[in-house]
């Protein structure tokens, strides 16, 4: 098929406590998995107050991200020059290769945030302390 319309209560919920292999303990609906997309990671992630993504890069993936819901704190930039930044709904945030980033609920409520990265490749997160700059 050429395209498929879903309503996000019909995506399925995982609960990444369950799955020792996959830090955090967060909930995701995996938008990719259910689309089966080729070109991009798409994820909804779910988080509770004071959950967090913490503090990484990625190698190749380049990342977007946007607050549909909740109050979040962002640590974003290059080991050395991070900056915090507030961010609520309809947000808008890009971490490209090699660039630290990672955000917390700092508000009362549920957060849900849209996670869109390309290219779609595994690409687990590195410590961008220990990242080169090319200086």
């Amino acid at each position: 098929m050429d395209y498929e319309v879903v309503h996000t209560d019909d995506v399925p919920m995982t609960d990444l406590s369950a799955v020792d292999e996959i830090p955090p303990d967060l909930r995701i609906r995996a938008l990719d998995d259910f689309f089966d997309t080729d070109a991009l990671n798409l994820k909804l992630w779910y988080f509770e107050p004071g959950e967090e993504i913490q503090y990484h890069a990625h190698a190749e993936q380049e990342e977007l991200y946007y607050v549909l819901e909740g109050e979040f704190s962002l640590k974003l930039g290059r080991s050395g020059e991070e900056t915090y930044v507030d961010a609520g709904p309809g947000t808008f945030w890009i971490a490209k290769p090699e660039v630290g980033h990672g955000h917390r609920n700092v508000g009362d409520e549920e957060g849900v945030v849209l996670a869109i990265g390309a290219p779609a490749v595994e690409d687990p997160g590195l410590d961008p302390h220990g990242l080169d700059d090319g200086d």
